[in-house]
């Protein structure tokens, strides 16, 4: 058996193959474990960057209206649909959304300010805006 660590594509192929012809105890349990683990985490991180990067732009949108550009809308539509794609793919993420939306905010503040050079306390500290309306393709902060 090719091993996991010298060899990730190769042992992957393996344990495919394994699992086809229903070879189970021939399996690496251990680290398909360990892959399936670090799988569902990165679904999670992804929808989170996806959300943060959305939001850094909706905050830019919410606080700097004499600076909108095209460029920014154009980025607010691309990372809703990145989101939805990533979420209609992994159902089972839904009962994190809260938890994904605190981090992601979070995240947000701190970006917007760098990027928009507005003290980052200018950004309320929870996210002034509910996930329905964040991913809304209608929706765009006033200010």
């Amino acid at each position: 058996m090719t091993k996991y660590m010298k060899d990730f594509y190769s042992w992957a192929r393996e344990q495919i193959k394994l699992l086809k012809k229903g070879q189970f105890d021939k399996l690496d349990i251990p680290n398909l474990i360990k892959e399936l683990k670090t799988k569902g985490r990165n679904e999670e991180q992804e929808l989170e960057r996806r959300l943060s990067l959305l939001l850094v732009y909706l905050l830019k949108w919410e606080h700097q209206p004499a600076k909108r550009k095209k460029s920014w809308k154009l980025m607010i539509q691309e990372q809703r649909k990145e989101y939805a794609i990533v979420l209609k793919e992994n159902q089972g993420i839904k009962a994190r959304l809260e938890n994904i939306l605190s981090n992601a905010y979070d995240l947000a503040r701190v970006k917007a300010a760098k990027k928009t050079g507005l003290n980052i306390n200018t950004f309320e500290k929870t996210c002034p805006w509910a996930l329905d309306d964040i991913t809304d393709e209608n929706f765009y902060p006033k200010q």
